[in-house]
């Protein structure tokens, strides 16, 4: 969805990061139904869907809910995109059904506590633990709608297009005039004249354009109110009693928010997250998971990517990001080698720290503890530098680990890459 559309289209004139690089950033993703549900809240059409996890739950909303309807749309619930086209491990096609409402039941039962394979979940998949029940409308045109942040106008960015439903990312490189992009002042927010802007590049055809105007304003209030970084509806639509509606829905949220949505962030689903991830926000450690083999451990965001580079330029792969901050404590180091060696991918861990504020001495001691409590089956690189420097080699030699040490980064990189593949 947005997510390649961003990297294709919009990096002319957008500096969002792309697929690969927004998996890197600590963003709150909810699922389909709990946007729709936060949408309605704020005045935006959705609609009438309910969200089930169960047979008998399934029995009771259809009856209590849909009692006169003929068909219902059956969507698993993942955080991933792609559903449409995804694939279940127990070879059942597509993760969004259109059914008779007898049929329901079965093809809901099929998808509850099966894993979904989309192109954006890998090909581990993602389990469905709830799927979503709605109302299937009539919709006579189908529409694309955003709003993202964009770093060269410093502000809110709204792009529509009057095709929507399938790939963005196609149709912005086949008709990129089809694309209108509407900056923000963020000073002034959402004039009518921009909103009329977005609304001409949706080109609704039965919508009551002043109608549409307020939905489009309703959206970006709920951007803005709730520190949405991505408000995204493939399709918006039409509908046969013309009415805009936000057929389906994508919300990310600014992690540094969560202070003031709490109610948002309440909505985490953790079982949908890499459980490493998990483990190091519940330790305030900033972790990421990647696919190569050795494992790093860094104190600095700037560190720790360089590091990461320098591992590529010797060779190999990193295995993560782990940036475990400039006053890190004790029990976080060890907190993060248990994170570090409970990857079985990993074949070495390189452990790059530049004492400032934090200190070589809290980090040995804390690779000590750890090695008595975990067991390390894979050799450690170690290259400390700064503050404490000396009390830190002290307490690594001290300890009888075999640990390999290293004068500088360089050195480090290049011994952690042999010892991963020797």
């Amino acid at each position: 969805m947005v997510r390649g559309f961003l990297n294709n289209l919009i990096s002319r004139s957008l500096s969002v990061a792309g697929k690969w690089q927004q998996q890197q950033l600590r963003r709150l993703n909810i699922h389909e139904y709990q946007g729709a549900e936060l949408m309605s809240k704020h005045g935006i059409n959705v609609p009438r869907g309910v969200a089930v996890s169960s047979a008998e739950e399934i029995k009771k909303v259809i009856k209590d809910v849909f009692p006169n309807e003929n068909e219902l749309v059956v969507k698993s619930q993942i955080l991933a995109g792609g559903r449409g086209l995804g694939t279940f491990k127990s070879g059942l096609k597509g993760g969004v059904h259109i059914v008779k409402t007898d049929q329901v039941e079965d093809i809901a039962g099929k998808m509850l506590g099966q894993i979904l394979v989309t192109k954006q979940t890998g090909p581990q998949g993602k389990i469905v633990s709830k799927v979503y029940l709605c109302q299937k409308l009539s919709l006579v045109n189908e529409m694309y709608f955003a709003i993202t942040l964009d770093r060269k106008t410093a502000g809110p960015l709204i792009i529509s297009c009057r095709k929507g439903g399938t790939s963005i990312e196609d149709l912005a490189e086949k008709f990129p005039d089809m694309i209108v992009k509407v900056p923000v002042n963020v000073f002034e927010g959402l004039t009518d004249e921009d909103a009329a802007k977005v609304v001409d590049g949706l080109a609704p055809t039965v919508a009551d354009k002043n109608k549409s105007i307020e939905q489009v304003k309703n959206l970006y209030k709920l951007f803005c109110e709730c520190d949405c970084t991505l408000l995204e509806i493939n399709p918006i639509a039409e509908t046969a009693d013309n009415q805009l509606v936000a057929a389906d829905a994508k919300l990310n949220f600014d992690d540094n928010a969560a202070y003031r949505q709490k109610e948002i962030f309440a909505l985490r689903d953790t079982t949908q997250e890499d459980p490493r991830e998990v483990a190091a926000s519940k330790a305030d450690l900033n972790y990421i998971g990647l696919d190569g083999e050795i494992g790093c451990m860094v104190n600095g965001a700037g560190l720790a990517m360089a590091t990461m580079d320098i591992i590529k330029l010797h060779g190999g792969t990193p295995a993560n990001f782990l940036d475990v901050g400039g006053n890190a404590s004790e029990n976080q180091v060890v907190e993060a080698f248990k994170i570090l060696t409970a990857d079985d991918k990993v074949k070495a861990i390189l452990v790059n720290i530049f004492g400032g504020i934090m200190k070589c001495d809290v980090i040995a001691s804390g690779i000590v503890n750890a090695a008595k409590q975990v067991a390390l089956k894979v050799p450690v690189v170690v290259r400390l530098e700064g503050t404490n420097v000396e009390q830190g080699k002290r307490i690594l030699k001290e300890s009888g680990m075999a640990l390999i040490t290293a004068e500088d980064l360089d050195d480090a990189a290049h011994k952690a890459v042999k010892a991963a593949y020797k």
